[in-house]
């Protein structure tokens, strides 16, 4: 599907900006997720990192939120440029 570039969320660097592309997960926490912006073909920006480095808050749709690692490791995308973002 050329998407041999995909990333998981998990891999982007604080200040980032990331464009989905998939979302593996299931149940009521894909559904939330869906309900909250994480779309195929949203953009997200990673905010912060906690100080032990779990979870990760990211911004999407105006909204703010804390993702664990297992998490967001099954949100795959592409890195893009952080100057496209205003």
């Amino acid at each position: 599907m050329g998407l041999s570039n995909s990333i998981p969320l998990s891999q982007v660097k604080t200040g980032e900006m990331f464009q989905i592309n998939k979302i593996q997960l299931e149940g009521p926490l894909k559904r939330r997720l869906l309900d909250l912006g994480f779309i195929p073909g949203a953009v997200v920006e990673v905010l912060q990192k906690s100080p032990l480095g779990d979870p990760v808050a990211y911004r999407v749709s105006n909204t703010t939120i804390a993702l664990r690692k297992e998490e967001s490791l099954l949100i795959t995308g592409s890195l893009i440029r952080s100057e496209a973002h205003e």
